[in-house]
């Protein structure tokens, strides 16, 4: 895929996602890896929904702006992610609501912060690692996926919002929405008496679908 395709895929899916109200205002963010390794982001403050592909953001193999307007302030946060994963395409981060509210509430196992409701949760993203609360741009935010070790390809920041990584921008971007319905449904069926998954059927599908599981 050509730099020009790139930019005009990442308008497509931010305007999708920003139409559904997964994202509001200026948050959320995008980037994705070109093939020479070279880094195309949302620009700082832009809104989702009016991307203009030609004001986005090239940066060069160290994250040094080559072009474009001002990169997103969470670029450390997607530089980990492409630091400590073998083989990241894309990084989509969001404030969606139903994920936020989930993590403010007491989680059973941070290592583990979505329940195993359904199949494609688990299929899309594998385990989700809840993070303790940082400043939106906080470069400490970094060094906490990079202690991860790359086993996580989905982290949930507390009180801000999820960040999920994908081999391509269409995978990042389906994962992430994966994300978002499965904290929904945890919200809706919060104390009623719940079936889901068990280690049995989980495993089966980790095993079937090769899921990087943790």
């Amino acid at each position: 895929m050509t730099e020009a395709q790139i930019r005009e895929q990442i308008c497509l899916y931010a305007r999708s996602m920003f139409d559904r109200g997964l994202t509001v205002g200026s948050s959320g963010n995008i980037s994705v890896c070109c093939d020479d390794g070279k880094l195309l982001a949302t620009p700082t403050e832009s809104c989702l929904g009016r991307l203009d592909p030609s004001r986005i953001s090239l940066l060069d193999t160290n994250a040094v702006l080559l072009s474009g307007d001002e990169p997103t302030k969470e670029m450390p946060l997607h530089t980990a992610f492409y630091e400590s994963r073998s083989k990241p395409g894309a990084i989509v981060h969001l404030h969606s609501s139903n994920s936020v509210v989930l993590s403010k509430l007491p989680v059973e196992d941070p290592a583990n912060f979505l329940p195993p409701l359904t199949a494609y949760s688990i299929m899309w993203l594998g385990k989700v690692a809840l993070l303790p609360y940082f400043r939106p741009g906080d470069k400490a935010v970094a060094q906490a996926i990079r202690d991860l070790e790359g086993r996580y390809s989905a982290v949930m920041l507390a009180n801000h919002g999820p960040v999920v990584a994908g081999r391509g921008l269409e995978e990042a971007v389906f994962a992430i929405e994966e994300l978002e319905e499965t904290s929904k449904l945890a919200l809706m069926l919060r104390r009623l008496p719940t079936f889901g998954l068990d280690e049995a059927e989980v495993q089966d599908i980790v095993t079937y679908f090769q899921v990087d599981w943790g």
